[in-house]
């Protein structure tokens, strides 16, 4: 059994990443559905909230099907966090996890996120102070270091256990890395094999397949796994890599008339929670993932990107579903 504090996972759980502009509550929902065991907000700017930002705001929506779920924040200002955290705790989470692990520019360059990899001891007391201004357990997401020369994170996990972090996730790669060259999982080993560390350890990193993900689960000896761009049009993943852990067989792939049904929730869930306008807008992201690969698609996709009603969108799936299995037939 795998616990951050008080919350309690049976098996080896599979987290779904906080993505900007990705891991929003329609997106959530169908990872959910797909086996997601703890999922995330997209992160959230703590000097948004403080000064009530519309679009910062909005993002601590979370709902009881989601459970557990965590709230992250990200920040450069202590007390901007600290106030940031008592903020997010009154929308009752289940934790509160803190970034500071992202790499773009206008994030790390102020201060935040990855920058904070260049200062652990103000790492150290932004984290003390979050943890003090909630009752919740507090979790961090990290990388192994700023650059190759200072791959810090086997301190940053003894200092920040010893300050009461409930958990800690480590992406693979350094901030000048970006995302970049392939995920390195070996000082995430050693952590999880350092004795003095008891909190669980969970990586993060190029896991795209059930092959990937038990291979690393148990040459690294992790106590979880963080999924983040292989969920994007592919939020079957966790779900499929549950039964390769439990069987070694494949689940076979999703069929078109899968891709469509979970396409058509995604859609269903994005009108609910933003609307008829911007439920619309912002599922256009999603089509091409959700029908990667599939043959002379582009003009589905166009049609796709370019209606604004919401039951003619619903119509052109069905006819996608339709027309694509006729083909195969």
């Amino acid at each position: 059994m795998v616990k951050i504090r008080d919350i309690a996972f049976d098996e080896f759980p599979l987290l779904l990443a906080p993505m900007e502009d990705v891991s929003d509550p329609p997106f959530r929902a169908v990872c959910k559905l797909g086996g997601a065991d703890l999922m995330y907000t997209e992160f959230i700017s703590s000097e948004g909230l403080i000064r009530d930002a519309a679009k910062s705001v909005q993002k601590l929506d979370i709902f009881e099907y989601e459970r557990p779920i965590g709230i992250q924040l990200f920040g450069s200002d202590i007390e901007s966090m600290r106030r940031s955290a008592e903020i997010a705790t009154a929308a009752n989470p289940d934790l509160i996890d803190i970034n500071y692990g992202c790499p773009v520019k206008n994030v790390a360059c102020k201060g935040a996120g990855a920058a904070l990899l260049r200062d652990i001891d103000k790492m150290v007391a932004m984290t003390q102070a979050v943890i003090d201004a909630t009752h919740l357990p507090v979790t961090v997401k990290t990388r192994l270091g700023w650059d190759d020369s200072t791959k810090n994170v086997p301190e940053v996990a003894e200092r920040l256990q010893d300050i009461g972090v409930a958990a800690l996730t480590i992406h693979g790669r350094t901030r000048v890395q970006m995302y970049k060259g392939d995920a390195d999982w070996t000082l995430i080993g050693q952590i999880k094999d350092n004795p003095r560390i008891q909190i669980p350890i969970f990586g993060n990193g190029d896991v795209d397949s059930p092959e990937r993900a038990l291979e690393w689960r148990n040459r690294y000896g992790v106590d979880g796994i963080m999924i983040g761009r292989a969920s994007i049009g592919n939020p079957w993943i966790f779900n499929r890599i549950k039964h390769f852990f439990a069987t070694g067989e494949h689940l076979p792939d999703p069929t078109l008339e899968e891709r469509v049904r979970v396409c058509r929730q995604h859609l269903d869930f994005s009108l609910r929670w933003k609307g008829p306008v911007l439920g619309v807008v912002e599922m256009r992201r999603h089509y091409a993932n959700y029908f990667r690969n599939l043959p002379d698609f582009k003009p589905y996709r166009t049609r796709l990107v370019e209606e604004r009603e919401p039951q003619v969108l619903f119509e052109i799936l069905e006819e996608v579903a339709t027309s694509y299995a006729l083909v195969e037939r």
